[in-house]
């Protein structure tokens, strides 16, 4: 989506002050003012390194050097013909003095009259109480798949360079969630690199990027289902829901998935991308968290834009009853928890963009009753700790991963999840023991947290989906046959 249009409704009318949200002000600046040539409307950009300019790039008044001034030089571009605006790049800086507060405050207000409008281009909103009501804001979105094309083609333009068909589909896919110039950066080192268009280049790049910006981290790996024992009911819903298999109707949102410690939640998240053919975004919330006032919320936001513009994907929030500790005011935190989960909740809920998510808990009581409510995902699944079949499929799959012979003997693996089993086969690589000899240095979860997890297991029965078969999970006790009292169980010596 282009600036051009939001921008031209709130100039016709008459919103004196703007403030849009960009990391591409070059871009932005072009964009407005092919507008305001289109309009009619004089355009004047000012920062502090060059000072004020028209849009053609000349210089105006030398005197508006200073923040302040810059301000006060609005009321001069009036034209009582027609709107005039004025760009003031990253002035976020400079909203900390009360004089250039107060200035601004007066050139928003008398602008309604003057039909003078100040526009603040800047990465983030960083808006002091005085100004809160005196702005709108506009965002200024990353390039959509029709533009990254464009740009692909702008920049391969010698024959051979330019991929068609389906190797198309997949440059543009690794290119979505890049700003353009990241975009058209990545697509000129992979010609560099093999004189053609290669996904490659670009998931590498956007890998380097998301973990430099610190807000997500991108998964891309080999696993499949197929090394992945047990959740057969979880993962044909899975692949039902967003497989490949053509459009969709309905837009799949996501799911909840709440275990026990160590019984395949994480694991399921990264198989499910290379499953589905789809990047797995890892959304760590606790590195949204910023020192200055507003900056989580503006993180979070930030964070939830990138996922939109890199859909088709898969987003990862792993134990996210950890993730929004303090929702429910048990953390000094100002508020800021709950303000960041209020805000991933109306996204969860209101989102259009293809990203399917996956939420793992391990104790969702901790979470407020809304997470997990009808719409938020669709479905809410429970791992229990893996039966006799799941198991065998496991010990198998991790017997052939580290090469241990099929002539072992197992241990005794009561109450064992599948980490605990990795756990047995990976150290029975790594000292040359046998799985039994490996075994004595496995402690299971469920000798740890017992009490714990019986009673997880309690809360899910009737409320969860089984992840092993299809339905409602149900206690493994309650389908054992109740025994009325008084009657006895012991066969009779008639």
């Amino acid at each position: 989506m282009t600036l051009t249009e939001p921008v031209r409704e709130r100039v016709q009318a008459c919103f004196s002050g703007i403030w849009i949200r960009s990391h591409e002000h070059d871009d932005a600046i072009a964009e407005m003012a092919t507008l305001c040539r289109d309009q009619q409307w004089p355009l004047a950009v000012w920062d502090i390194d060059r000072g004020l300019r028209s849009a053609s790039d000349s210089p105006l008044q030398a005197e508006a050097a200073d923040p302040l001034s810059a301000v006060q030089v609005l009321s001069a571009l009036a034209d009582e013909h027609a709107a005039s605006l004025l760009i003031l790049k990253n002035f976020h800086r400079f909203l900390q003095s009360p004089e250039v507060i107060q200035a601004v405050a007066r050139a928003v207000t008398e602008g309604k009259t003057r039909r003078t409008i100040l526009v603040i281009l800047a990465p983030l909103v960083q808006l002091p109480i005085e100004l809160q009501r005196l702005f709108v804001v506009i965002d200024h979105e990353l390039p959509d798949r029709e533009q990254l094309q464009a740009i692909a083609t702008e920049t391969a333009t010698e024959p051979g360079e330019m991929p068609d068909g389906g190797d198309l589909e997949r440059v543009i896919d690794a290119a979505a969630g890049l700003t353009r110039l990241e975009a058209e950066n990545a697509f000129a080192l992979s010609l560099v690199r093999h004189g053609r268009l290669q996904p490659d280049t670009l998931w590498e790049l956007k890998t380097q990027t998301l973990r430099d910006g610190g807000l997500l981290s991108l998964h891309r790996g080999q696993e499949s289902f197929d090394q992945l024992g047990g959740l057969d009911a979880l993962k044909s819903f899975t692949r039902r829901a967003i497989g490949n298999g053509g459009p969709r109707q309905v837009p799949a949102k996501g799911v909840l998935l709440l275990s026990p410690p160590g019984c395949g939640k994480s694991a399921f998240c990264k198989t499910l991308g290379a499953e589905t053919g789809r990047p797995v975004l890892i959304l760590d919330v606790g590195s949204l968290l910023g020192s200055l006032v507003g900056q989580s919320e503006e993180r979070t936001r930030q964070a939830l834009a990138t996922i939109d513009a890199m859909s088709p994907c898969v987003v990862m929030i792993d134990e996210v009853e950890k993730a929004f500790a303090g929702v429910q005011g048990g953390v000094n935190d100002g508020g800021v928890a709950s303000r960041m989960f209020g805000t991933f909740l109306t996204w969860l809920n209101d989102h259009t963009s293809d990203a399917f998510v996956v939420c793992t808990a391990n104790d969702v009581r901790r979470l407020p009753p809304e997470f997990s409510r009808a719409e938020r995902f669709d479905g809410v699944f429970f791992l229990d700790l893996p039966g006799r079949d799941q198991k065998d499929a496991i010990w198998a799959l991790y017997r052939q991963r580290f090469a241990i012979d099929e002539a072992q003997p197992r241990p005794k693996d009561r109450d064992w999840t599948g980490a605990e089993i990795l756990a047995c086969c990976r150290l029975a690589a790594l000292l040359q023991l046998t799985l039994v000899e490996a075994a004595r240095h496995i402690v299971p979860v469920a000798a740890t947290s017992g009490e714990a997890i019986e009673s997880l297991r309690q809360w899910a029965s009737g409320r969860c989906l089984s992840a092993d078969v299809g339905g409602v999970y149900r206690h493994p006790a309650s389908a054992q046959p109740k025994r009325r009292r008084g009657v006895s169980s012991k066969p009779s010596l008639n």
